[in-house]
């Protein structure tokens, strides 16, 4: 009895998928501009009890400062009312006004530190 080879079934004829590069729209891609973060100033505001001496060790401490910018911040923030401390992001001015709230506090001081739009 002869052998028949093997038949494969047949393949039925494809159908064009949008995938196929038949009528492809090409999108052009559009450059974005990020802008850089929003940044706010941390300013402390002077009052009548808290030590000079407190703040500037608040301004050494949490805001990196030399002992000479220190003083000089603090001298602004006791003639002027208010002093800015420095200039960050909006996450990190929060902290650092925290920060500066909580040392106050510990410390029995009513200082009070802000942040505002740079």
């Amino acid at each position: 009895m002869p052998s028949n080879p093997p038949q494969n079934p047949p393949v039925p004829k494809r159908q064009p998928s949008p995938h196929d590069g038949q009528g492809a729209v090409v999108v052009e891609r559009e450059t974005l501009q990020t802008k850089p973060p929003r940044m706010y100033q941390v300013v402390m505001l002077n009052d009548d009890y808290t030590p000079m001496e407190f703040v500037v060790m608040v301004l050494q401490e949490f805001f990196k400062r030399d002992l000479e910018t220190a003083t000089q911040i603090m001298l602004k923030i006791h003639h002027d009312g208010r002093g800015v401390c420095g200039v960050y992001s909006k996450d990190v001015a929060a902290t650092k006004v925290e920060l500066v709230l909580a040392a106050a506090r510990r410390g029995g001081h009513p200082l009070q530190c802000i942040m505002e739009a740079a």
